[in-house]
């Protein structure tokens, strides 16, 4: 099959990839409303309630009881885009292309003596929603996706002796997606749709060990692995043109596409500096240069519309990225604890292949948040992230259609959770 360069119908992982999340790339950080409340730092040291099943299984350790920890984060996401141009001429820029979205998550964890503990996580580490206006000015380049992965992950922690620890956990991990594009290869007729579906299940695994390297200080280590994915689905192109041309208007071919997330590696600290305050500090390594390019291979396309529609292919040349983050909390009374943290974290993407699918820059992240014990078997935790972008520029070219802008974004982050013990 002929390899063509068409952004107007890009491939599914491809709608994977937009900046209205807490993480860099399409990774979502949102695994942990305490966690949040630090801006992440210490995240695979703290080891503070269940949710360490995701951050360090090896900290499943430090947990004396079993107990459960649910919670949601709500992202309300929002893009200023400026100095906009196409062609052809004309669309809308409003921006408003992520609804309020909710990210769930929970956690069980049972010790079973001084030196085993077994858990289970069910957590979402990528996605997103976007929807531009019906009129955006990039609609060939991106107008509509929609991608969840969903995450189980049972858990077991061995603990060596009273410092160190280590935990393991394999991962079930299933992705559904949806993209839609606008068409159009000759501008006196009126705009087709493309529209991608598709989804699979793989597997995956997550290890981490937990030292605790003097009296009040806890050093953490973990490593999420890469997770490989072949996404079987459709391809759906509904386009008048193709009528003229003597072809169905409405195709429907099968797609697959091949696409890997990334390994990461996460190692933190966690400082007790009394009986009052804990200081926090993480950074994290992501091998988003795993992503060089996407292609989607469409079958039972007609010989006349292969050159077009036979394999559908996107550079993006993305690099690897550093998160950092430092943390603290304060122990206001038995009841309260206090939370804030600062992050800074890499775009994995350069200014020649970004496009309005994955408009993202380098972040700045504000975060804080509380716990509250009412009783000695339940927290509350509540957290609040504001997120800030670089501004970026967007220059798309396909050879028939241009866009142009730049993108200013931020967020608001909130998260309410629960930690009961048993």
């Amino acid at each position: 099959m002929k390899k063509v360069m068409l952004k107007t119908t890009l491939s599914l992982a491809v709608a994977l990839a937009s900046t209205q999340i807490f993480a860099s790339g399409f990774a979502l950080n949102e695994q942990s409303i305490s966690g949040m409340g630090t801006g992440f730092a210490g995240r695979s040291s703290s080891a503070d309630d269940a949710s360490t099943v995701f951050g360090n299984p090896a900290g499943m350790s430090r947990l004396k009881r079993e107990q459960v920890t649910g919670g949601v984060a709500f992202i309300d996401a929002h893009a200023d885009i400026s100095d906009a141009s196409s062609r052809p001429n004309g669309g809308t820029n409003k921006g408003d292309m992520v609804p309020f979205m909710g990210v769930p998550m929970g956690y069980y964890v049972k010790p079973l003596d001084d030196q085993w503990a077994v858990g289970f996580g069910v957590y979402a580490p990528f996605g997103l929603v976007t929807d531009y206006e019906n009129g955006f000015a990039g609609r060939y380049f991106g107008s509509k996706s929609e991608v969840k992965i969903v995450t189980l992950q049972p858990t077991i922690s061995y603990a060596f002796n009273d410092k160190v620890s280590i935990g393991f956990g394999p991962t079930i991990n299933r992705i559904d997606g949806t993209l839609e594009s606008n068409l159009s290869l000759n501008p006196r007729a009126a705009d087709g749709n493309v529209k991608i579906k598709g989804d699979d299940t793989a597997l995956g695994y997550n290890i981490g060990i937990l030292v605790q390297a003097t009296d009040s200080t806890r050093v953490g280590l973990t490593y999420h692995s890469k997770v490989k994915y072949k996404l079987e689905g459709d391809t759906k192109v509904n386009y008048s043109l193709l009528g003229a041309l003597g072809q169905n208007p409405n195709q429907k071919y099968d797609a697959s596409l091949d696409i890997t997330t990334p390994e990461s590696v996460d190692i933190s600290l966690t400082h007790q500096l009394d009986d009052k305050w804990t200081l926090y500090a993480g950074s994290t390594w992501t091998r988003w240069s795993r992503l060089k390019e996407i292609s989607v291979e469409n079958s039972g396309v007609p010989a006349a519309l292969n050159g077009r529609f036979g394999t559908i292919t996107e550079e993006q040349n993305w690099h690897d990225t550093w998160a950092h983050a430092i943390g603290a909390s304060y122990q206001l009374n038995k009841q309260w604890v206090l939370r804030t943290g600062l992050s800074v974290d890499q775009a994995p993407t350069n200014n020649e292949n970004r496009s309005p699918r994955i408009p993202t820059g380098d972040r700045k992240i504000f975060s804080i948040g509380a716990g509250w014990s009412p009783t000695d078997d339940l927290t509350i935790d509540v957290a609040y992230s504001y997120l800030r972008e670089e501004s970026v520029k967007i220059n798309n070219s396909n050879g028939r259609q241009t866009y142009s802008a730049k993108y200013e974004n931020w967020a608001n982050g909130f998260g309410l959770g629960a930690t009961y013990r048993f």
